[in-house]
Order: structure tokens, then sequence, then C-alpha cells
């Protein structure tokens, strides 16, 4: 019997975590894919990437909007307030075996509560994580406790799981989802790069993603300017910022880089959407990834690649050698870029292994998914340590 699995994605780089798992259960002839797109994906201030997803081959099953009217906690809700039903009837028309959760996004609350509304099963990948400056780390708790299955990146987020009363025998350490695109990545060529940008990075820049930082904003926009400032000590070094994500406090934030970009039009280009492949190509030629973005902690160590890792946002993840921490005063900034750009580190960061796994997530994810027996999958007993 084939098992229809849906998959939902709501913003870009999830969907880039996301795209060789949806690509495996679209070509094994034991699954159905559907395909739900959502939240930054429709909404062409954060660049409207459904249509990237269309011109991958990807059939869409559903989209289903957050209507986004600002960036305060009450427009986050309401965009909720809208989303959740839009999910619940499209999991009710549908009717997956299993819906495909990935990370800690409001988001993916949503679908997992719709989930729950409607009987659709959960898969829930990258559980277990700790993230202490966002709202994101409460999230993702509540989503793993609403899950059935567990796809985690490293054994401690396992542990971390069962510790909250998941059974062992479904949860699963397969390693970070974003190491099985590095697996096989053919990454652009630097002058193909530069072209499909229209702007020359030249041997030295920085890859920069900056994020609000949920618990404390007022203080983080301090340290965004600091960051900003920051970049004053490596004048020959281009900056490379992506697009800020749809969580609470991004307008100030979009802003500032905005106001910087226009400054330093010559140094300094602001993208809303690389794509995976822009994306990935640009970490592999870049000096240093900047910011508070997970892919410095997840995927930048497989890369090869030193992170600088600024602020509280991603606090008590797991950490590579390669990832450096700072806070957000400007001087400790400058000093951590020093050390990143040091010949002993970079030949470090060479050397240095990383906790996610060996690449191989995607065949461990669909070897759970077409093989493990789903009676009563719904019934969750507590497990006690």
């Amino acid at each position: 019997m084939v098992r229809t699995i849906a998959i939902i994605t709501g913003s870009r780089a999830e969907y880039g975590l996301l795209q060789p798992l949806m690509t495996a259960v679209r070509e094994d002839p034991r699954t159905d894919l559907a395909l739900i797109v959502t939240g930054m994906h429709l909404d062409p201030r954060f660049g409207a990437t459904v249509t990237t997803i269309a011109a991958d081959g990807f059939d869409i099953a559903a989209q289903v909007a957050f209507p986004l009217a600002g960036d305060s906690p009450m427009a986050v809700a309401r965009a909720m307030g809208v989303g959740l039903p839009g999910i619940a009837e499209v999991l009710e028309r549908i009717k997956p075996a299993i819906l495909v959760i990935l990370g800690d996004r409001y988001e993916m609350l949503c679908a997992a509560q719709a989930a729950l509304l409607t009987n659709v099963p959960i898969a829930h990948i990258h559980g277990g994580e700790s993230s202490e400056g966002a709202m994101d780390e409460a999230i993702r708790h509540a989503i793993s406790k609403l899950s059935h299955l567990h796809f985690t990146a490293a054994e401690p987020y396992r542990n971390r799981v069962i510790q909250m009363g998941e059974d062992p025998a479904r949860v699963w350490n397969v390693g970070a989802l974003g190491l099985e695109t590095i697996r096989t990545l053919q990454p652009m060529s630097r002058q193909a790069l530069e072209e499909s940008l229209q702007f020359v990075l030249g041997e030295h820049y920085f890859l920069i993603t900056i994020h609000p930082e949920t618990l404390s904003q007022d203080l983080f926009l301090h340290q965004v300017a600091e960051l900003l400032d920051a970049f004053a000590a490596f004048p020959d070094y281009k900056l490379l910022f992506t697009g800020v994500n749809a969580d609470p406090g991004h307008v100030a934030i979009d802003q500032m880089i905005t106001c910087f970009c226009d400054k330093y039009p010559q140094r300094t280009l602001q993208v809303q959407s690389l794509g995976q492949l822009r994306y990935l190509s640009a970490m592999h030629y870049c000096s240093a990834v900047v910011g508070n973005s997970s892919s410095g902690i997840l995927e930048a160590p497989a890369m090869k690649v030193p992170t600088v890792n600024v602020g509280r946002r991603q606090q008590g993840r797991l950490r590579a050698k390669s990832v450096l921490d700072c806070d957000g005063a400007g001087d400790s900034i400058v000093k951590t870029l020093e050390k990143a750009l040091s010949p002993d580190f970079k030949a470090m960061v060479q050397r240095a292994s990383h906790p996610f796994g060996d690449g191989h997530c995607v065949e461990k994810i669909m070897d759970v998914l077409t093989t493990q027996h789903w009676d009563n999958l719904l019934v969750k007993r507590f497990y006690d340590l």
C-alpha cells in the first residue's frame, strides 16, 4: 500500500533542508508526496519563494497563507489564527498517513496543532535542540510532545527527546538534514555566483544572516548596530547579507541592514532569498559565516568554514570547534572576527569534526517512513526514565 507523506514548508531555509527528503518521498514507489506550502513562501516581502519550489519541479498539494500584517507579537498571533484552520482543512482533505514537520517556527506549531486535531501522526525533524535566545526553544519542545516519530540531529538531542517522555523506540538519531545536501553539493563557480548576484564578491567576504532574538528584542537591536559598526574594521571584506526571517522584530532589523547597505553600496549586497544552491555556494567561498543563523552552527562546520555566532539566539546548541561565540559588543565582535580569519584558526577549521552525522540522513528517515508499522501510532504512552 502506498503511503501519502505530507511535508510542510514555510521558509526558504527550511525548504532547502527538506528538499532532498521531498525528492526521495516523491521518487520512492512506496510513497506519495503531498507538499504543503505556507508562511514566508507566499509573501512577496520574503521573496515569494513558492515560485522557486514550483520551478524546482515539485507539485504543490496546497498553499496556506499566514497573512502577517506587521512584526508584532499580536500580528503573529493573528496570522496563526488564520493558518491553523487553513492547515487543518488541508489535512482533512488530503488525509496523509503522516505529516513531516521540521524545526521550530510558529507556522510549524500551527501545523502540529492541526495534525493533532485531525488525527494525523507527526514525524518531527530536529527536535531536542536548544536555542535559548528565541521563542523557537519552547515551540520546538512543544512540537516534540505533539509528535509520534522523532528524527534528531545528534545523540544528545535524541536523549533529550527521550527525557521529555518520548518512547526510545520512536526516536532516531539520523544526523542533521542539511548535511545531506552538502554531501552531494556541486557548488557554483565563483564567477557563476557573482554573475547570478550581479555583484563582485572578490576573494574575501562575509556571509551574514541576522534573525531577531525574540526574547530580548530591544537589547538585540543594539547588538545589530554594534555588529554593523564592527565591519568598519575589515574594509577589504565584502558583505553579503541574506534576508531576515518573519519573527517578531524583523522589520527593524531589515531596515537597519537596508540603510547600512545603502550607505556602503560598493561593498555590500542584501538578498532576500539566495536559494539553497547560491546560499551554500556563497558559504563555500566565504571567509566566515557571521550572525545568528542555525546554518552557522549546523552547515558551516561541515563546509569547513569558520562561524562567528553573535548573541544568544543559538545559545544551547551543540557546537563544533569551528564556531566562535561572542556577545553583541563591538570590540568583542571585532576580536572574534580577527580570530576567525587568523591562519591558525582557519587551519584548525579544516581539521575540526562536527557532531551532526555523516550526511546520509535521508535514507535513514526514508527507512522509517517506508517500513515502520504504524498500527496505533497515534497512541502515545509517557516514557518514564
